[in-house]
């Protein structure tokens, strides 16, 4: 704010609105006011007034205050900020900056509410007074524009002509069912009856929802003005406003609107002196789900136990006592008013063709900006979720987002660009519900979803029906059987059929939609609920039954990481090298190289940080000793004989663990060495040769024979040499194309050849400026490397942000601090030749839609190309299987072999395959557990019983009770000099210190150690 500016608002009357919605009230924003109010008064402060309003819609930020009429909005507002407000804003005319709403995709402060995106991109039409005006004074609301409508309809209309102007605005129930409003009201017109009833559905039971609370508590008296039109238009004479108890601030607001509006004189006898008498009543519900349903509501009005019955007789034909009654939601009721005195043509132009008019959405879980937020129909599901929204917190992935309450429905990423209104989410299986919007992100269980909305359906049942009571909890039996791995692959299809019939055969609605987050979750997300069933496995880590520690049931090759980390903690890293010995014959490797996905999942993340796992595995592997061969046993010989195509870490995983089952493995390598791209694909600053080197020799030494220089072109030959089976694992060391003009030039390569050819020694020629195109970690290990190699100006070029970049992080930060520069959302174009010189042209990129990986997608931005010259470029966007096409064995997209997912047995009898050759590139932990995958299923093709486990580690102690966590950041790991790095391709990771391997183990949570059900 300029000094002019901050003078000129000396003299002006300002107003300092409180939000006294239920969450703000929660976080104390009455005292915060009433210290506001005081603080004022003391200091005399002239041309201020201090009130308070509704639910302002954005919960999540509250306390929220807002300063008019500069529109000056702050956020998580506490007691002690009050003095700060009245001294640098109130009288020196200074906004209070730290109270600023911070964009969660920019992270810059916004000052004005105007300009938040959870705002701007709003139209607010039912939620239109909601944090504007005070909720408990009627002269507020009727300054706003209220009652004009109600004047307009008894002075000007007819009941019927009523009907007709919602009949040409398009309005639909906004409770749900999307039933056509003034169809609704016609029937009950038509009704025959001296006695007829309007009543206000308010009950809205559904977890997570707060959008007609909120309305009542911010704006009750355009509910019941929107009641009272609705009454005139249908001849109802006494109104109903059904909400449940436990909305004590609604039902608050509602009795003194009611008191204020009859003593206005705008209900009772004679309303505007027009002959029309109309009087409300407030009846409190117990609670029940079900009683959102009209006809249970109306046994709920009556006193009765709330069931709903069988219709016919519709609620407008027999409703209350007998009597025509009309039930519109809270929503519906409350746009009424607005229609009526802007014209059903303004409201008809917002929306779409059928679905007419705006959406409320109670917008939560997994979201940057939770609250209520009000769109038109038709806008899409990206739309709000990630630009009113502000996308998905600590840079996760989306997932899925569930629409329509407990039973509404699930959908995936690739239907994000899905328009939000009626038919667009019935035909996709979801609805639009009453408007309740859960988002979920890359950490959530889907078959944990629909067994935690099927567990509330079941239990809100009102028992009425066979199929809904038994239906609904033979269906949530199921689920907590497959979230606990005890479920078979037939118990998926009876889920499915139980959610037909459920569906087909129930009363209600509620039972009638009670199926949808099942069924959606089966049609999106089906391999999930395989996956719990056949493998026992939780892609989230969430289900406990089947769960023990996150970190372990995340680990492709499920390395018992708490127990080898509690003997890190005990000072025995001779015990702990055992635990990881009893999965992988690759410690020294992993705790060097790998991505550790567990720390992803590590519980200790959501208290400070995740506990270093794999830092803590290479501290085992190093400082560990032979204790694990104590225990390992050897089988005695089969007389079965196995070769093993390509001595990577599958190739090599698979020939340890059936040379110990007593097979004789030999194992046949193109290369002139063993390792695979582990190798020849992975700089030795980050694995050292000699490491590699001593993981093999383990696998020597139980009478593995390694075959190097030796390629097959015929998998089929080995079999008629003798061997009795053939395991493929050939890798992927063919890199992928850009794509573009030019790629084939002198100083273009790929990554693949690049890293392949320093590796072996080959001569490689590097001039001083090097471009990388890529953003995983073959692109980091690509511009490290040529750095070590003599280049000084390395830039990668990624096409997405950094927070998407595939890459380790401690890659990225270590490139960094070499002074590698990255430059961000750019994509190449094409490669000229120019004075001995590479000029690459590159086009910004800008980030579109969320696409079904979950990211958004990076998309050209028009006229953006400029070009840039370099000495050499390396494309790091991808690599291949190198598969000939006389191999003999069934390949799909991408040139990967086609194997059964679960035996990874390809369609020739006896030859298996796995690793890279079948999922594309993938990292050196998941290959292992794809050798341990292929040893099992090579084993019982042989007549085994597959059984490769073993426990190599003394049993633990007694563990002391495990002390209170404090908040505690893991120790860094020590690294070399940024300085020094580039002399060689010395190990840049030093390692952790016996002090502080024990420090950083200590931290753990021994989840695995908790209580089970």
């Amino acid at each position: 704010m300029t000094e002019t500016e901050s003078n000129s608002n000396i003299s002006i009357q300002r107003k300092v609105l409180l939000c006294h919605g239920t969450g703000c009230v929660s976080g104390k924003a009455v005292e915060i006011r009433q210290a506001m109010e005081k603080a004022i008064a003391e200091q005399n402060i002239p041309n201020v007034t201090v009130d308070f309003t509704g639910c302002h819609g954005f919960c999540e930020q509250g306390p929220i205050c807002i300063i008019e009429p500069e529109e000056i909005f702050y956020t998580h507002v506490t007691v002690d900020d009050v003095p700060d407000i009245i001294q640098s804003h109130l009288i020196n005319n200074q906004p209070v900056s730290r109270l600023f709403y911070k964009d969660p995709t920019t992270n810059k402060a916004v000052p004005h509410y105007k300009e938040i995106n959870f705002y701007k991109n709003q139209q607010r039409i039912i939620l239109r007074n909601c944090g504007h005006i005070n909720p408990e004074r009627i002269k507020d609301y009727i300054a706003a524009g209220g009652y004009r409508g109600l004047r307009k309809v008894l002075s000007e209309m007819t009941p019927q002509q009523v009907i007709d102007e919602i009949k040409k605005s398009g309005l639909r129930g906004r409770g749900g069912a999307g039933f056509p409003t003034a169809t609704k009201w016609q029937l009950c017109r038509n009704a025959p009856s001296g006695q007829k009833y309007m009543v206000c559905n308010a009950d809205e039971g559904d977890p997570g929802a707060f959008m007609d609370r909120s309305l009542l508590e911010g704006d009750p008296f355009t509910v019941i003005e929107g009641m009272t039109i609705g009454a005139y238009a249908v001849g109802a004479t006494q109104g109903f406003i059904y909400c449940r108890a436990e909305k004590p601030l609604a039902i608050k607001r509602v009795r003194i609107a009611l008191k204020q509006v009859v003593e206005q004189h705008f209900l009772g006898e004679n309303i505007f002196n027009s002959g029309f008498n109309f009087n409300i009543e407030l009846r409190e519900g117990a609670g029940a789900f079900v009683c959102g349903e009209e006809t249970a509501l109306m046994a709920s009005i009556e006193g009765k136990r709330g069931m709903p019955n069988p219709r016919p007789p519709f609620p407008a034909e027999f409703g209350l006592w007998g009597k025509p009654t009309n039930i519109n939601n809270v929503k519906s009721l409350g746009v009424v008013p607005v229609i009526i005195e802007k014209g059903a043509d303004w409201y008809s132009s917002i929306g779409t063709e059928k679905s007419k008019g705006t959406a409320v959405f109670a917008l939560t879980g997994k979201i940057a900006n939770s609250g209520l937020v009000e769109v038109p129909m038709g806008t899409s599901l990206y739309d709000i979720i990630f630009e009113i929204g502000g996308g998905i917190p600590n840079n996760k992935r989306f997932k899925a987002v569930q629409t329509g309450g407990p039973s509404g429905g699930c959908l995936p990423a690739n239907m994000l660009n899905l328009p939000v209104d009626y038919e667009s989410l019935a035909q996709a299986g979801a609805i639009l519900g009453s408007g309740g919007m859960v988002v979920m992100d890359e950490d959530t269980c889907m078959v944990d979803i629909a067994r935690f909305f099927m567990e509330f359906i079941q239990r809100e049942s009102c028992g009425k029906c066979v199929l809904c009571r038994l239906g609904t909890k033979q269906m949530l039996t199921i689920l907590e059987n497959i979230c606990n791995g005890k479920a078979q692959m037939s118990d998926i299809d009876l889920l499915n059929d139980l959610c037909q019939q459920v569906k087909a055969g129930s009363l209600c609605g509620l039972g009638q939609t009670a199926p949808n987050p099942v069924l959606t979750t089966l049609r999106y997300f089906r391999k999930e609920y395989e996956d719990h069933v056949k493998k026992h496995h939780c892609v989230a880590a969430v289900c406990r039954g089947i769960v023990s520690a996150p970190c372990s049931h995340t680990c492709p090759a499920n390395i018992d990481v708490p127990r080898y980390v509690r003997f890190i903690a005990a000072g025995k890293p001779d015990e702990a090298l055992a635990v990881i010995r009893e999965k992988i014959p690759f410690p020294s490797v992993c705790g060097m190289v790998c991505f550790h996905p567990c720390e992803s999942r590590c519980r200790r993340g959501q208290l400070d940080e995740a506990i270093a796992i794999r830092m803590l595995k290479r501290f085992a592997s190093e400082n560990g000793n032979g204790l694990w061969k104590q225990n390992l046993s050897l089988s005695k010989p089969t007389g079965k004989s196995v070769a093993v195509i390509g001595a990577g870490p599958a190739g090599l995983t698979a020939a340890y663990y059936l040379a110990k089952l007593g097979h004789s493995v030999t194992v046949f390598e193109a290369l002139p060495e063993p390792g695979g791209m582990m190798r020849f694909g992975i700089p030795d600053y980050r694995l050292p040769k000699n490491i590699l080197k001593n993981d093999i020799r383990e696998i020597l030494d139980i009478g593995v024979v390694i075959k190097t220089n030796s390629e097959i072109s015929n998998p089929e030959s080995l079999l008629k040499d003798n061997f009795d089976a053939v395991f493929i694992a050939s890798g992927a060391h063919k890199g992928v194309k850009l794509g573009i003009p030019g790629e084939d030039l002198d100083g273009v390569s790929d990554c693949v050849t690049f890293l392949q050819d320093v590796s072996q020694g080959r001569p490689v020629k590097i001039g001083k400026k090097v471009a990388i195109i890529g953003g995983g970690n073959a692109a980091i290990d690509s511009a490290r490397t040529a750095l070590r190699l003599g280049a000084k100006d390395v830039t990668i070029l990624y096409r997405r942000t950094r927070e998407e970049m595939p890459a380790n992080p401690e890659e990225i930060e270590q490139a960094l601090e070499e002074k590698i520069r990255i430059q961000y959302l750019v994509s190449p174009v094409k490669i000229t030749g120019r004075d001995n010189n590479l000029e690459l042209e590159i086009t910004l990129m800008k980030l579109g839609p969320v696409d079904a990986s979950g990211r958004k997608r990076p998309e050209p931005l028009e006229n953006s190309n400029f070009t840039i010259d370099f000495d050499n470029i390396i494309a790091a966007v991808g690599q291949q299987p190198e598969i000939p096409e006389d191999f003999g064995i069934e390949l799909e997209r991408g040139n990967v072999i086609s194997v059964h997912p679960d035996t990874l047995a390809t369609g020739k009898p006896g030859i298996f395959a796995g690793g890279d050759a079948v999922t594309g590139p993938a990292s050196v932990i998941e290959a292992i557990a794809a050798g341990r995958q292929a040893a099992v299923s090579i084993d019982k093709y042989l007549g085994g019983a597959g059984i490769i486990d073993e426990t190599l580690a003394p049993p633990e102690k007694e563990l002391p009770p495990l002390e209170e966590a404090e908040e505690k950041s893991r120790p860094k790991m020590p690294v070399l000099a940024p300085s020094k790095r580039l002399d060689g391709f010395d190990t840049v990771e030093l390692g952790y210190s016996k002090r502080k391997a024990r420090e950083e183990a200590k931290r753990c949570l021994r989840c695995d150690k908790e209580p089970r059900e």
